[in-house]
């Protein structure tokens, strides 16, 4: 992606505000039925404008900052966890994956895995660390982590094709919004 030539101060304020946004964001997880699932994965979005605009150094700047106060602010320990984990830097990840990997087929096949990884280890994380009791995974005595994980996968295919679209849309229009003003 193309970095724009900007004024550190300018880009350490815009990272910073992405930065606020998406745990401002995180710490609303617990307020939301499905904000441990959904929250994560639009605060990680801010992410995108990140990469876009000045590259992958600073907007991995954007997920440690936002990943570390989310995992001491936020409430939803699994929502701050799975952002932590995955879809706090899964745009720096998937700008890379995409720029150096030739064929669709291999680039999925690495986005998979990295997704099952995260998933398996958040839920070790979740049960061990956390001390969240292996219960909290039935539902009506069946054990449903798999089930959680067949349809993650299916949700991950999707999150990643509206990933893409929203860099279509940050680049096309947005983009335009927030910097006409600033450069």
């Amino acid at each position: 992606m193309k970095q724009t030539k900007t004024r550190p101060a300018v880009k350490l304020a815009f990272c910073a505000v992405l930065a606020a946004l998406e745990t401002a964001l995180m710490m609303i997880a617990s307020f939301v039925p499905v904000g441990t699932y959904a929250v994560p994965c639009f605060a990680g979005a801010f992410t995108v404008a990140a990469v876009i605009e000045y590259g992958a150094k600073w907007a991995a700047g954007v997920y440690f900052v936002s990943g570390a106060l989310s995992m001491f602010l936020c409430a939803d320990k699994e929502a701050a966890l799975l952002f932590a984990l995955l879809f706090g830097y899964y745009p720096i990840i998937k700008n890379v994956i995409e720029s150096k990997l030739k064929g669709k087929a291999l680039q999925y096949a690495v986005k998979f895995v990295l997704f099952n990884a995260a998933a398996v280890g958040s839920f070790f994380i979740s049960v061990n660390l956390l001390a969240i009791p292996a219960e909290e995974f039935s539902v009506g005595g069946v054990y449903v982590p798999y089930l959680f994980l067949a349809a993650g996968n299916v949700f991950f295919l999707l999150y990643d094709i509206m990933l893409t679209r929203f860099v279509v849309l940050y680049a096309v229009r947005i983009r335009k919004a927030i910097f006409s003003k600033l450069r």
